[in-house]
């Protein structure tokens, strides 16, 4: 049994754009809720671009690590049609890393775009 199950702590819920018709027959586009699972969550960043041009990296806009266990619903998830939602920030998701296929766990890494609004 694996003992690294624990570090999975932290629940995400991967969110899909798609566009909604309502009953008048108007498209409008909308973030909808695709799927949740526990994640361990990164915030480590060898120096890259951005901190090597001397560019101030803050905790709110340091790239994040979302590391998932691998299921069918993660499988086709991109970059441009998905985003990831961790408590009230909203992250959008730069890179998906399947982990040499090993079809074990699955690497997103995403920038913070922004908080929840009330």
């Amino acid at each position: 049994m694996d003992t690294r199950i624990a570090r999975y702590n932290q629940v995400i819920i991967f969110q899909k754009h798609e566009t909604i018709v309502d009953r008048y027959k108007n498209h409008r586009s909308a973030w909808v809720d695709h799927y949740a699972c526990h994640a361990y969550i990164s915030t480590y960043i060898a120096t890259d671009e951005h901190t090597a041009a001397g560019a101030v990296v803050t905790e709110e806009n340091r790239p994040r690590s979302f590391e998932c266990r691998y299921c069918s619903e993660l499988k086709d998830v991109t970059a441009k049609e998905y985003r990831i939602r961790h408590g009230n920030s909203y992250y959008n998701i730069t890179s998906v890393d399947p982990m040499n296929y090993q079809y074990k766990t699955m690497k997103f890494k995403a920038v913070y775009d922004g908080e929840a609004s009330a």
